[in-house]
């Protein structure tokens, strides 16, 4: 499987909303696997990947319709996380993940992201409430 550096957020915090149906039905094949299986091995691309893969933003270029948000984003959770273009196993490199995060960097990374303001992923990521972001 193959996710892009902030895809690591979403797929933590993902509660079966998304764009449109395909998108959800692609979320939730993905999540599920993550979820359930261990020690899952997950491939780092700086660049589209697995979920891009089903959603509405992905032009026939490959590229995101919002591409330099999305890549802001993920140069975010590089810096901070230093993450690589590498296989991690998606269970370790998620744990470390939430035990590094602030609800501060959590806001820097994903601040203007349309789900931001109505995910779960204050909650998820850095066990904050809405209420102290």
């Amino acid at each position: 499987m193959r996710l892009r550096p902030h895809h690591l957020l979403c797929t933590q915090s993902y509660s079966g909303k998304g764009y449109n149906d395909a998108f959800v039905d692609n979320m939730n094949q993905i999540t599920g696997k993550l979820r359930t299986e261990e020690k899952t091995p997950v491939e780092i691309v700086f660049s589209n990947d697995d979920l891009c893969a089903c959603c509405p933003g992905r032009m026939e270029n490959g590229l995101c319709k919002d591409n330099k948000k999305v890549n802001s984003y993920d140069k975010k959770v590089i810096d901070y996380f230093h993450i690589e273009e590498k296989t991690y196993i998606y269970q370790d490199i998620t744990q470390e993940i939430r035990g590094k995060m602030t609800s501060e960097m959590l806001a820097d990374i994903c601040g203007d992201c349309e789900w931001y303001p109505i995910s779960a992923c204050r909650r998820v990521l850095c066990g904050a409430s809405f209420s102290d972001c």
